[in-house]
């Protein structure tokens, strides 16, 4: 799944059974962010309030949420 994240484009995969965040890129490239734990009992449905949670600080007028673009 993808979203933008205040202007910011990351992917969430599900690895093993546990949620897995990358910063994501225009060209193909993903870099793992591994400072963000998000916890394996979340749904899909609650991934974008989660990343919301954790990253409002990045919040501008242009950007004021996350959005799920795929």
């Amino acid at each position: 799944m993808r979203f933008n994240v205040f202007g910011t484009p990351m992917k969430i995969l599900r690895k093993s059974g546990e949620w897995q965040l990358f910063r994501d890129s225009d060209v193909g490239m993903a870099v793992r962010v591994y400072d963000v734990v998000i916890p394996e009992d979340l749904t899909e449905d609650q991934l974008a309030g989660y990343l919301d949670d954790i990253y409002h600080e990045m919040a501008t007028a242009k950007y004021p949420s996350v959005v799920k673009v795929s």
